[in-house]
């Protein structure tokens, strides 16, 4: 069978969502951040998802959003929009204007707080997907939602609905990954939801990553996986060594409160979040401040 599939590339970008001084969002500066990430390592960029703060957003920040970062990087990159609630009716919403901000794809993300059982998630998913001719990338992530899609359901998506093309797997649970990767048909693809999983994931049979360290070494993340994928495995392990204490210290609080503080602290410029979720703490500030000078990544960019 021939691989019809989209290949969004293996290193995928979850980007922050600036906000200005007054709390707004900085849809100029969401344009500046994309563009320094496309140069810097990412395949793509996957917008408005948990770590663009997407439960504090309205619909309408959320597609302008989309068509900000579009209009900004141009019509050749490759831009995923999150584009699901809890809800399946107000994520169609959002799904149907996903053609004409211009995005590349779709995310659908397992409804959180509802708890439905798995055909609920097989419709859910199925209605969005249908209401749009875009490629979809579901995602799992039973940390935030409290709900874990198995694998069947998952197969079961990829086998029935062609334009389901993949998912970000944040479970957290190798064998699940390989269970999909394994009986996924041609062409489906499998991202780690998780930065430092990226090469178990990989063993597994995975793509790549959907990243929140890509914002400050998406280069090295880029050349980890290029290492493996040319089979030096010893390479990408070394790259992964390097890594893993800054993958680890940007989940040392709730993200996206590490990597927005990372990124401001070198002069990237993506200001505070919204309520519920607050600054980092002073003990993490000086851990992640450690981290990042160990890096040398105390300033990227005056942006």
């Amino acid at each position: 069978m021939a691989d019809t599939r989209v290949n969004f590339g293996r290193v995928m970008t979850a980007m922050v969502t600036p906000f200005a001084a007054d709390g707004s969002v900085d849809y100029e500066q969401a344009g500046v951040l994309a563009r320094m990430l496309l140069a810097s390592g990412s395949d793509g960029l996957v917008l408005t998802g948990t770590t663009g703060e997407t439960p504090t957003l309205s619909i309408e920040e959320q597609v302008e959003v989309w068509r900000a970062v579009r209009k900004a990087v141009g019509p050749a990159a490759t831009i995923i929009g999150g584009a699901s609630t809890n809800s399946t009716s107000e994520s169609l919403e959002m799904v149907r204007e996903g053609v004409s901000a211009g995005m590349s794809g779709l995310m659908f993300t397992v409804p959180y707080y509802n708890k439905p059982p798995q055909e609920g998630l097989y419709r859910h998913f199925t209605t969005l997907a249908a209401a749009t001719p875009l490629p979809c990338i579901l995602y799992n992530i039973p940390g935030r939602t409290a709900l874990n899609m198995t694998a069947e359901t998952t197969l079961r998506l990829a086998n029935d609905v062609p334009n389901i093309v993949g998912i970000k797997e944040a479970a957290g649970d190798l064998p699940q990954a390989k269970a999909i990767c394994d009986a996924a048909p041609v062409g489906f693809r499998l991202w780690s939801g998780d930065d430092a999983l990226t090469l178990d994931i990989l063993d597994q049979g995975g793509w790549g990553i959907v990243s929140v360290a890509s914002h400050l070494v998406g280069v090295q993340i880029s050349e980890m996986i290029a290492a493996y994928v040319r089979g030096d495995l010893a390479g990408a392990r070394t790259i992964e060594a390097r890594l893993m204490p800054l993958f680890n210290v940007m989940f040392i609080e709730t993200n996206p409160i590490p990597v927005k503080y990372a990124l401001n602290h070198a002069g990237i410029r993506v200001g505070s979040l919204r309520l519920p979720m607050i600054e980092a703490s002073p003990a993490a500030q000086a851990q992640i401040d450690a981290e990042m000078a160990k890096h040398r990544l105390d300033v990227l960019a005056a942006v």
